[in-house]
C-alpha cells in the first residue's frame, strides 16, 4: 500500500488545521472575553474563521448554485441540474430550464479535469442558460470511485467524450476550456473517421495546449525539466481508507491545490490577510467577492494517476497531439478526417497557463478543413480565467462565440435526429437536482 500513510497525512494535516481554526473561533468568541477590550480577541476569531472556512472547503465538493433564470418574458425559469449520462468517472449533465420551449443552439461545455470541479464553469453556464441548451461534462472525484470501475486515462476520458456527442447528436455545438481542447479535438476527429454523423456543428477550444512547445510557459518548462519517473515518485499516491476509492492510485487534489497556490503565493497570502482583517472589522459576509472565489478555487479533487500521467507524457513530452499521432483504442485519430465541422480557437494574450499559440497550433492540424471554417481570437490583456469566465468572456468572447454557432447552425440534421426534450413543466419551488457525483 505504498503512499497511502502520504495521502492520510495530507488528509490529516488539512483536518488539523480546520479543527485550529474552529478551535480559535470559538474560544475567542466566547462573550465573556469581550469585557477584556483586547483587540487580539477579534484577530484570532477572524484567523479561525478564515482558517476553518479554507481548509474545510478543500474536501466539499461545490454546489451548482443556478436556482433560476430570467426568460425572454420577464418571468423567472427555475434550472434543474439532471444527468443525461452517468459513468463512473463522469456524467453528461442538462441545464434544463422549465417552462422553456428548446432553443435553437445547444452547447456541449467540456469542463477540464485538471484538479477543479466542474462548477468552476459555472458562470460560464449562466451566461449561456439565456441564449442555449446547456450540457455538461462532469467528472467524478478520483477518491470516490473504488478500485473495481477499472482505469481511466486520457483514451478513455476522449472515448467518454465521442460517447457524449453521440448521445447528444450532430445539432450540437462543443466548447472546450483549457485541458480537454486536444482531446476535444481528438474524439471529434475519431467520430469523423468511426462515426461521422455523430461530429458536431463547431468546435470552439479556449486556451488549451494542443501544442505545448508552441510557447513556453511555467507549466511546459516543469513538464521538459521532470522525468516520468520523478513525477510518478513524487506526485502519485494511494487513497486512503477512508474514501471509497481507497487503494486507488491518484493525483491527490490537494498537492494540485499546493502547485496552484505556489504559482501565486505572494497575491494568495495577500488575499488571506486582507480577508481576516474584513472579517475582524465586521466587514465580510459569507458570499463576498473573496469567499466566492475561494470557495470554488479550493474544492479540489483527485484525478487518477492513470489520466495525469498519460497527460503528462502523451500531450506535452511526446505531444502526439501536435504530432498528429495520437492513438485512440488502437486506432490513429487522424485530425485530417475533419472536413465539416466549424472550429474556432480563442486564446488570452496574457494567458499564463496555455499561452497564446498553443492553442493555435489546432488550426495547422486540420489539414482537409476549409479556411473558411477556421477561425481565431486572441483576447488583448485577457488571462486564462478571464477568456472563458472573466470579464473579457463577458464582454467580447461571449458574443463572438455565440456569433460563430450560428454561423455554422444551418447544415442539415443528422439521421439520429435532435435529441433536445420539450419544454419543461414548472414542478413548484422544488430543490435543484444535481447529478449524483
Amino acid at each position: 500500500m505504498k503512499y497511502m500513510t502520504t495521502y492520510d497525512m495530507m488528509e490529516t494535516a488539512r483536518n488539523t488545521n480546520a479543527w485550529m481554526g474552529a478551535t480559535a473561533r470559538a474560544m475567542a468568541s466566547y462573550p465573556v472575553f469581550a469585557l477584556s477590550m483586547n483587540p487580539l480577541l477579534p484577530l484570532m476569531a477572524a484567523w479561525g474563521e478564515v482558517t476553518e472556512r479554507t481548509f474545510d472547503r478543500m474536501i466539499a465538493k461545490p454546489d451548482w448554485g443556478i436556482r433560476s433564470i430570467v426568460g425572454a418574458d420577464g418571468t423567472d425559469h427555475l434550472v434543474d441540474v439532471t444527468p443525461v449520462v452517468e459513468r463512473p468517472f463522469g456524467n453528461l449533465i442538462q441545464f434544463v430550464v422549465r417552462r422553456r420551449a428548446p432553443m435553437q443552439r445547444r452547447v456541449l461545455l467540456v469542463a477540464p479535469m485538471s484538479g477543479h470541479y466542474a462548477t468552476l464553469l459555472r458562470s460560464t453556464v449562466l451566461s449561456l442558460l439565456p441564449d442555449c441548451d446547456v450540457y455538461i461534462t462532469d467528472w467524478h472525484n478520483a477518491r470516490d470511485i473504488p478500485v473495481s470501475a477499472g482505469k481511466f486515462d486520457i483514451e478513455d476520458y476522449t472515448l467518454y467524450l465521442a460517447d457524449f456527442m453521440r448521445e447528444l447528436g450532430s445539432d450540437l455545438h462543443v466548447i472546450a476550456v483549457c485541458q480537454p481542447v486536444p482531446l476535444t479535438l481528438a474524439a471529434t476527429a475519431y467520430l469523423a473517421a468511426e462515426d461521422p454523423s455523430a461530429q458536431p456543428r463547431s468546435l470552439t477550444l479556449i486556451g488549451g495546449p494542443v501544442d505545448p512547445d508552441a510557447a513556453a510557459t511555467e507549466v511546459t518548462d516543469f513538464g521538459r525539466r521532470v522525468t516520468m519517473g520523478q513525477l510518478e515518485h513524487l506526485a502519485i499516491q494511494r487513497v486512503g481508507f477512508k474514501s471509497k476509492g481507497a487503494g486507488r492510485l491518484v493525483y491527490p487534489g490537494l498537492l494540485q491545490l499546493q502547485s496552484f497556490i505556489t504559482m501565486n503565493g505572494e497575491r494568495h497570502s495577500k488575499a488571506f490577510s486582507e480577508q481576516i482583517m474584513r472579517v475582524a472589522r465586521g466587514e465580510a459576509s459569507d458570499h463576498d467577492a473573496h469567499n466566492r472565489f475561494y470557495d470554488e478555487y479550493l474544492a479540489v479533487m483527485d484525478m487518477t494517476a492513470e489520466f495525469y500521467l498519460s497527460t503528462v507524457e502523451r500531450i506535452f513530452k511526446n505531444r502526439e497531439i501536435a504530432k498528429n499521432e495520437f492513438v485512440v483504442a488502437g486506432r490513429k485519430v487522424d485530425f485530417g478526417a475533419i472536413t465539416d465541422v466549424a472550429v474556432k480557437i480563442v486564446e488570452g494574450a496574457n494567458d499564463d497557463i496555455s499561452a497564446p499559440g498553443q492553442c493555435l497550433a489546432a488550426l495547422d492540424l486540420l489539414t482537409n478543413l476549409p479556411d473558411s471554417k477556421k477561425a481565431a481570437h486572441l483576447e488583448p490583456g485577457a488571462g486564462h480565467y478571464g477568456i472563458f469566465a472573466g470579464k473579457s468572456w463577458r464582454l467580447n468572447i461571449r458574443p463572438l462565440v455565440l456569433a460563430f454557432i450560428d454561423a455554422n447552425s444551418d447544415a442539415p440534421k443528422s439521421a439520429k435526429g435532435n435529441k433536445t426534450p420539450s419544454a419543461q413543466p414548472d414542478q413548484g419551488e422544488n430543490v435543484i437536482n444535481l447529478a449524483s457525483a
